[in-house]
């Protein structure tokens, strides 16, 4: 039979906990909207990756892509969706948990 830990664990959002996906979230987050510049800055992500993570995120609904163009420049905008807040929220919650109880099951 698994312990609470391994069920806690096995909740954690994967497509989340992965570090590239994580920054991309969690920058979302705060400020609701970047274009791609934007993120390839504040993520430090190479302009692959990012494209790469961000195609993975919106895959599963929790980012918008919308590209359009501002005076014959193209503008890659992405934001995150109600589904990706939810999401990380969640991820969030599961991860205070699991480390919560790792705190308890150490100091018995």
């Amino acid at each position: 039979m698994k312990d609470n830990i391994t069920l806690e664990i096995e909740e954690i959002d994967r497509m989340i906990h992965e570090p590239a996906r994580l920054r991309i979230m969690i920058y979302l987050s705060l400020i609701q909207e970047a274009d791609f510049t934007n993120l390839l800055y504040n993520t430090k992500l190479s302009r692959g990756n990012l494209s790469v993570q961000l195609q993975k995120l919106e895959a599963v609904g929790y980012i918008d892509i919308n590209k359009k163009f501002i005076k014959r420049i193209p503008r890659t905008l992405v934001s995150i969706t109600d589904a990706g807040v939810k999401a990380l929220r969640k991820y969030k919650e599961n991860l205070n948990r699991i480390l919560s109880s790792d705190n308890q099951e150490s100091s018995e």
